[in-house]
């Protein structure tokens, strides 16, 4: 473990597996999924967000990115995400949304890795969630 460094468990190989959760694809029908539905942690299934909290950015709900290291997440937008915490202190270094400082966004149950909380200096917030943790 590197001093200052922040680990996280990971779920277990196979509970990564599975693909896309088709609610939050850009795919799905606007009609074809209620508002309410509950999006929760792959790994404990604690809710995490909710269907009406997709948003846009950049013209689109999901994104695909690649990290320094060149790991690549697909991951969905979401204006609220209350079922994460929050870890880190918020850099724009590598940031995937111009204009935005980004923290790291844990399951606040179980405390896997679930993405990133995006914040602006003028004020705008929000989730960008690794899509293949959750259901």
């Amino acid at each position: 473990m590197l001093p200052g460094s922040v680990y996280f468990k990971l779920p277990p190989e196979k509970e990564m597996q599975g693909g896309v959760t088709p609610i939050i694809s850009d795919q799905v029908d606007e009609d074809d999924t209620p508002d309410d539905d509950d999006i929760l942690c792959r790994q404990c299934l604690q809710p995490v967000t909710h269907v009406r909290e997709r948003i846009r950015r950049q013209g689109a709900r999901v994104h695909t990115f690649a990290n320094p290291h060149g790991l690549v997440f697909e991951i969905g937008c979401f204006k609220n995400a209350d079922g994460c915490g929050y870890t880190g202190i918020a850099t724009d270094e590598f940031t995937w949304f111009r204009g935005y400082h980004w923290r790291m966004a844990v399951c606040r149950t179980c405390l896997v890795h679930l993405g990133w909380l995006f914040l602006s200096g003028g004020g705008d917030r929000f989730n960008g969630l690794i899509i293949e943790r959750l259901l």
